[in-house]
């Protein structure tokens, strides 16, 4: 059984049709890349999974159909999500906004946590523990206090990574992570997705504009276009073939480049 089964997933808005049918899966533990050009429906697909967006078609989870839930409903399953741009709290420190990631874990009531009772204490001790455990894994320690309006954008796009990690997902969508990263910061974000695919064992579907990237690390491609399903397949297979090429070069350029 796949981890996720994405089943015949349509997307409109009025007259628009963002997404037409798309299938795929993915397979526990997998680096599953989802790519195509700029307004192919990625981030799209995402957000009918977590539960942003509803869609039309079936999506199950572990064999669970989540179709239609509410996102917190899905957060608690265990899927968690970055942002292009973190979407982070600006005027929290990194700490606070890592401890943001950690609601769905909170077993504690309103009562007690107004009485701050030793349950309440035990419970915000091991919530710290797990996230200084995040902020050690992704190496960002100097930035523990500091406020996120105040740090680079490079390092806000690790903080928002690990946020969603944060809920100690099973299943990690990650929203081109590597945008506006710099070389160095690009090869420490690789270097965290091979960490939490063969350390942490998390499923994760990728999407990344980075083709260099996505063809060192990723286990198999999906290739989107205009909404609808283009390619599917092994790094190798899919970034070779000429319908991939042709829809991220255009039919044209890709034919200027065979016969320069």
């Amino acid at each position: 059984m796949a981890e996720l089964d994405v089943e015949s997933l349509s997307l409109r808005f009025g007259g628009l049709t963002v997404l037409d049918g798309i299938s795929f899966g993915t397979n526990t533990g997998e680096l599953f890349a989802l790519i195509g050009p700029n307004g192919a429906g990625k981030t799209s697909a995402l957000n009918c999974i977590s539960g942003i967006y509803r869609g039309e078609g079936r999506i199950r989870y572990r064999g669970e159909d989540i179709t239609g839930r509410r996102p917190h409903e899905i957060a608690r399953l265990g899927l968690a999500r970055t942002f292009q741009h973190g979407e982070l709290f600006a005027h929290m420190s990194v700490l606070d906004n890592l401890l943001t990631g950690r609601h769905t874990r909170i077993k504690t009531g309103t009562l007690a946590e107004m009485l701050f009772l030793p349950s309440v204490r035990r419970e915000e001790i091991r919530h710290r523990e797990a996230v200084e455990r995040i902020i050690e894994f992704v190496e960002i320690e100097r930035y523990r206090h500091a406020l996120v309006a105040g740090l680079p954008f490079g390092i806000q796009k690790i903080v928002g990574f690990a946020r969603a990690l944060a809920l100690e997902p099973s299943l990690l969508m990650l929203d081109e992570p590597s945008a506006g990263l710099n070389r160095d910061e690009r090869e420490d974000l690789a270097r965290f997705i091979l960490r939490i695919k063969h350390e942490l064992g998390i499923t994760m579907i990728w999407i990344e504009h980075d083709m260099q990237m996505v063809a060192d690390l990723a286990d198999r491609i999906h290739v989107l276009d205009y909404g609808k399903s283009l390619a599917e397949g092994t790094p190798e297979t899919v970034l070779s073939d000429p319908r991939v090429i042709d829809a991220y070069l255009g039919a044209d350029l890709n034919k200027e480049a065979k016969n320069a």
